[in-house]
Parts: C-alpha cells; sequence; structure tokens
C-alpha cells in the first residue's frame, strides 16, 4: 500500500480529521474568493473565522438532527418549525460575532448594532446573513448524501458477494456427495461382479477426491488441472464400461495455465456418462472435444440416447442435479460471458459451452 493510500484510509477511517480538512478547506476557499477583489485577505479571513462557529452548529443540527430525527421520520412540521427557528438563530449568531468579534479587529471607527437590533433585523439576517452561514451547510449535506448512498451501494455490493461465495461453496458442495454418488455405485457394480478393476477404480476415485475436496478451494484453477480431472473421471467410467463403450476426448489447450472456475466441465462428463453409456443402448458413445484458445473456451460432449421405447421410468438427460448445478455455476461464474446449447435429438444428445475466461 502506498503511502498516499494510507493516509487516505486514515482519512477516512478518522471521522474528526476529515472534517476538519472539510471545514479548513471552505474556510480557505471562501476567503480567497472574497479577497480577488478587494485584496483585503487578513479582513475576510477574521470575518470567516467569526462565522465559523455559528456555519458548524448550523451545518451538525441539519445533518445530524433536523434530516435524520425529523425529516427522513417525516415529522414534515417539525422540521419545518425547527429549520426555521435555527435559520433565524445562526444567521442571527453569524451577524453577532462578525460585529462584536470580526469588525472590532478590522475597523477603527464604525457603529455597532446591539443584540436587540440585530435581532430584529430579521430581512438583513435572511438577505445577507442566512448564504453566509448556510451555503457550507449544504454543501456538507450534499456530500453526507453521496457519502451514504457510497457507502449503502459498497455494503450491498459486498453482501451480494458474500451471498455469490458461499452459493458457489453450496453448489461445490452438491457436486461432491453427486459424483461420490455415481462413482460409488459403479464401484459398487464392479465389487459385486468380483472385477478386478475394482482396486484400480478405488485409488483412482482417491485421487480424484482428494483434487475435489482439497485443490479447489481457491477460485479458480488452472486448465490443465480441469483437463486431468476429466481424463480421470474417463478412465473410471472406462474401466467399469469395458470395450463396450466408446469413448473419444481431445483437449487442446494453447496455455495449460489458463484459469477457470474449478469443476464446471465435470458436470457435463458426467451427465454424458450417466445417460449416454446405459446398458439399453446397442452402441454407447460419448465424444468429448475441449478447445482453449485466447482464452476462449469451447466444450462439446455428444452422447447416445436410450431409445424412445426404454425411456420410461429413466430420467431426461435434460434434468437433475448436474445440469442445474452447471447452469447455477455459470451464471455465478461467469455472467454474460458465456454461452450454453442444447441439442437433444431422437438419437443424440449434444451440449455446446463456449466461455470468455
Amino acid at each position: 500500500m502506498t503511502t498516499t493510500n494510507v493516509y487516505l484510509d486514515r482519512i477516512i477511517q478518522q471521522r474528526w480529521i476529515a472534517h476538519g480538512l472539510f471545514w479548513l478547506f471552505f474556510l480557505l476557499v471562501f476567503t480567497l474568493f472574497a479577497s480577488l477583489n478587494s485584496g483585503k485577505l487578513y479582513d475576510h479571513l477574521v470575518n470567516y473565522l467569526a462565522m465559523l462557529p455559528s456555519q458548524m452548529l448550523a451545518a451538525y443540527t441539519l445533518n445530524y438532527f433536523q434530516v435524520p430525527k425529523l425529516l427522513l421520520k417525516r415529522r414534515y412540521l417539525l422540521f419545518v418549525l425547527s429549520f426555521g427557528v435555527s435559520t433565524y438563530l445562526f444567521s442571527a449568531l453569524a451577524r453577532y460575532c462578525v460585529v462584536h468579534i470580526a469588525e472590532p479587529l478590522i475597523r477603527k471607527e464604525f457603529s455597532q448594532e446591539s443584540i436587540l437590533e440585530i435581532l430584529s433585523d430579521g430581512g438583513y439576517l435572511f438577505i445577507v446573513y442566512f448564504p453566509a452561514v448556510y451555503t457550507v451547510v449544504f454543501i456538507m449535506l450534499i456530500i453526507k448524501i453521496f457519502k451514504e448512498r457510497f457507502e449503502q451501494k459498497h455494503q450491498i455490493e459486498v453482501l451480494q458477494k458474500e451471498k455469490v461465495h458461499h452459493e458457489l461453496q453450496f453448489l461445490k458442495a452438491q457436486i461432491h456427495p453427486h459424483f461420490l454418488f455415481n462413482t460409488l455405485n459403479n464401484l459398487y457394480a464392479l465389487t459385486l461382479a468380483k472385477s478386478d478393476v475394482a482396486p484400480a477404480v478405488v485409488m483412482k476415485l482417491s485421487d480424484m477426491l482428494d483434487y475435489i475436496l482439497y485443490q479447489c478451494n481457491e477460485p479458480t484453477v488452472t486448465m490443465q488441472q480441469e483437463v486431468g480431472l476429466i481424463q480421470s473421471y474417463i478412465d473410471l467410467e472406462k474401466l467399469r464400461h469395458g470395450t463396450r463403450l466408446q469413448v473419444t476426448f481431445q483437449a487442446e489447450l494453447d496455455n495449460p495455465n489458463t484459469p477457470i472456475a474449478p469443476l464446471i466441465l465435470l458436470s457435463l462428463v458426467e451427465n454424458a456418462f450417466k445417460h449416454g453409456a446405459h446398458h439399453r443402448i446397442q452402441q454407447p458413445m460419448i465424444d468429448i472435444y475441449l478447445r482453449v484458445a485466447d482464452r476462449e473456451l469451447y466444450m462439446m460432449v455428444e452422447n447416445t440416447k436410450v431409445p424412445q421405447q426404454f425411456m420410461e421410468g429413466i430420467i431426461s438427460a435434460n434434468q437433475g442435479i448436474g445440469k442445474v448445478n452447471l447452469q447455477r455455476q455459470l451464471a455465478l461464474n461467469y455472467y454474460k460471458l458465456h454461452h450454453l446449447t442444447i441439442e437433444d435429438t431422437e438419437e443424440i444428445y449434444r451440449v455446446t459451452l463456449t466461455i470468455n475466461l
């Protein structure tokens, strides 16, 4: 953090510093502008210093009592009465300070009004001293409104980011049992058949769970890691289905370290195997193609489908946790940066996904 940022953060955190700088700034600005024509810098400085207490009292009364406690709570009559009385009193106080404090310091011979004369000359107070006092008061009010709106907007953005973060964590947590459920079902089928590949499945599953549980906690992983996960999943399914299932997987990466939100692509692959390798399909086929070039991802997953006469009692390929999870993750991670298309024919189910990474 630079020295300038450190000072700015300190000013923002220490409100009294910010308020002190505010009053110093406007004191100097008003003094300089007033002295441009007359050249009497000292005289105007003394005058504005004399009015400063009434300006500050008026500013803090309006901004921290009358507006929040009366106006914003719809106590309109009390606000109008309070504002009318305060403008009169603070304008009179400003004139009193100028006449009885400032003028004796800058003028030798003058006629000094009494307090009664000051209070009785309401027209002069309104025309001359009301603008002198309340110009800076209204400027503070505008700054305070913008500051509160900015803080409110910032707070909403923080809450939205936290909500998105927690929702993403929840979606990732959904993937774990969903993936584990499918794989354990596969492993169970292999153990029932006393398959020799069951130990290899356990080892492969252990490696994948290690990646999903411990390596996917960051917002992004590399494309190389995701491709490795997909390949491991495909290897697991090949061990289960053997030669009856034809699977092709091609990945072209111009940069293996291209970042991507983790576990997004696995749902597409899971869905393809869940529905494209069904035992009722005579010649099951799954074709997966992945390309990343100039941070543009293109992925196509195509699988065969169960014949229509055998579809009763089988969950449709376009339903289930996988697709819903995928769509929500895409919306949260790549809002307006992705395009998902689905082609569902009698024989083929094809999903095409593009993401601007």
